[in-house]
This record gives C-alpha cells, structure tokens and sequence, in this order.
C-alpha cells in the first residue's frame, strides 16, 4: 500500500495456476531457508503449529489453492491474488470477506534482504501459518470490518493497530520474547533486531498506545508492542466497531505520541 512500485503481479491462469520461473523458485528456497534458520527459537509456537499445518515447498513458490485448501479447513480464509499494490478499501473488504491478499510477485535477489512493499514471500511464509489459527484469523477478519466504513482519518489510525499487532507484534511468553507479527517472522534482519537489539523499547500492548504511536516502514522499528499470547487477540476483537472509533477519537483528541524516529520532511 506504498505509493509506488517497480514489481508486477502475476496473473493466475483459469485454474488459479501461477507459472513461475526457475530462477523465482530459487529466490523462494533461498529466503525460505535462511528464514526458517533464523526463526527457528524466535517463532511463536502458534506460528511453528501452523508452519507444520501449511507445508509450504521449499523448492518452489506455492501455488495459493495449497494454502487455501488447508487455511480453509483450518479456519474457512483464503488466499486471494492481487495486484503489487491495493488501496486501503480493497484491502479491508478483502479481510472482512477472510479472503487474505497476496500479492503474486517475489522480490528480486537485489532486495533479499529488505522490501518496503509485501511480496508473495511475506505474505505466505509471513502470515499464512498463523490465519490457521483461530484467534489470529478472527482477529484479523474483525480488523478488515473496522476498517470498512472508516472514514479516511480514521484509516491512518487503524494502520497502526495493524501494524504493531499483524505486522510487527511480539509476545512476551514464559519461554521468553517470542515473535507472531509477520512482518518480523519473514525478515532475518528484522528478527534479530526485534529479539535482540538493546535499544528497542518492549512495551506491553495497550490498544490507546498503539493507535498513539508513529511509525515508518522504511527503517528497523524503534518501538514493538507485547502480548502474552496470541489468543489475547479476542480480547482487541471483542471491540465493538463503535468502540474502537470511540478510541481512535480519543487517541486523535490526545494526539501522537513523539516520534522516537527522524520524522521525514515532505519534499
């Protein structure tokens, strides 16, 4: 949902089959071997579960009815393709239809290690073992039907409740600091950073805080928010919509909170 990009979707054939070349398949082993290192004691065990539910090819990119049919028995979601870029609206009827978009493009070797928009990669090594879990895929069901009627004030809010839970979330467990936002769990520089870095601020998740707090997606994230477990989701989703528009006025009438990054200058 960046304002531009250089990747282009793959269309799916009449049958939903995306042909892929030998060298994307490639990429796809690639990162899903390194990844699957690195996450290794990092990962959440709702995450693990699911991994094991899904899999997902090493040798290849996955076809998305292989997802589908398990996150449909799982759960009843779905992957849907789209293009590299869908606007907020597409992208919230999408969720609340528990159709979950992928976007059907995987990096190029120059950007291994970092991309600003979501490649099929992210979204299915990402996100897709956790919409196998039932917290995690109502949770995120209910956030595409908040997001549907929001005015577009509103929409710049509910990105961050995204992003710091879906996206960028951490739970703080017996085991120690676990990873279950996706946008950490398919990036092995992210991972280390979130685990590990001294300077990061951990803070206990707390839903007027969330929605308070500035980010970026171009940098390493100054700030992750905590859960004890997935399942403390239901508790975010039992928010009515109309409570959670009560919140985010509340949260606009207080104002953000300072930016612990340095704020862009608009060009």
């Amino acid at each position: 949902m960046a304002k531009g990009t250089k990747y282009v979707s793959k269309v799916p054939d009449e049958h939903g089959f995306i042909e892929w070349s030998t060298e994307e398949n490639l990429i796809w082993q690639e990162l899903f071997t390194r990844q699957i290192a690195c996450i290794k004691d990092k990962a959440c065990d709702e995450y693990h579960e699911g991994l094991a539910k899904l899999n997902l090819p090493t040798d290849r990119i996955p076809q998305l009815d292989e997802v589908s049919k398990v996150l449909k028995v799982s759960t009843g979601w779905e992957c849907y393709p789209v293009p590299a870029l869908i606007g907020f609206g597409e992208f919230f009827r999408l969720l609340s239809e528990k159709k979950f978009p992928v976007a059907t493009f995987i990096r190029s070797r120059e950007e291994m290690d970092y991309l600003q928009e979501p490649d099929i990669f992210h979204e299915i090594f990402g996100h897709c073992p956790l919409l196998t879990n039932s917290s995690f895929a109502n949770y995120t069901e209910a956030y595409g039907k908040m997001g549907l009627n929001a005015t577009k004030e509103q929409r710049v809010f509910l990105a961050r409740l995204y992003w710091f839970t879906i996206e960028f979330g951490l739970l703080d467990t017996p085991k120690g600091l676990r990873i279950y936002g996706g946008g950490v769990l398919s990036s092995p520089g992210e991972t280390d950073y979130a685990m590990n870095n001294t300077d990061v601020d951990r803070k206990p998740f707390d839903i007027l805080d969330v929605l308070r707090t500035p980010y970026r997606i171009d940098i390493m994230q100054p700030i992750y928010y905590m859960l004890t477990k997935v399942s403390d989701l239901d508790e975010i989703r039992k928010f009515e919509v109309d409570d959670i528009m009560e919140l985010v006025a509340q949260a606009e009438a207080l104002g953000l909170h300072e930016a612990k990054f340095p704020v862009k200058k608009a060009s």
